[in-house]
């Protein structure tokens, strides 16, 4: 079992598909970790030398930013919207959809379950 970034990656999955159960890191960026350190992308993981691995963790931790420092930064960026009181900040504040989308209807992943209205029987 490999541990790149504090995350186990899967030993059986080629490397690109493990790279990405790291949070940060998505189908292009493993592309290119795979390129930079010269690992084909038909290879397992479980067939990845301690080398390869130390090369590919080293990659990582000197050009992105993942997992808990990703989640962090995010955290940051939300709460620095909100202390602003910008628009943003305050759709975050309210628990509402903060790229425009409607709120008539839908958006019911951002508003939780729908809450009935007293009297509202028509």
């Amino acid at each position: 079992m490999a541990r790149i970034a504090g995350v186990n990656i899967p030993t059986g999955k080629r490397v690109p598909i493990a790279l990405q159960y790291i949070h940060g890191i998505g189908p292009d960026i493993a592309r290119k970790i795979c390129e930079a350190v010269k690992i084909d992308s038909a290879r397992r993981v479980n067939e990845l030398s301690d080398s390869e691995v130390l090369a590919i963790r080293e990659h990582i931790d000197a050009n992105y930013t993942v997992e808990g420092d990703l989640r962090r930064e995010v955290t940051m960026n939300i709460k620095r919207l909100m202390d602003l009181g910008c628009y943003r900040g305050l759709r975050h504040r309210k628990g509402l959809p903060v790229r425009g989308q409607r709120t008539h209807t839908n958006a019911r992943t951002r508003k939780g379950p729908a809450k009935a209205i007293a009297g509202k029987k028509k």
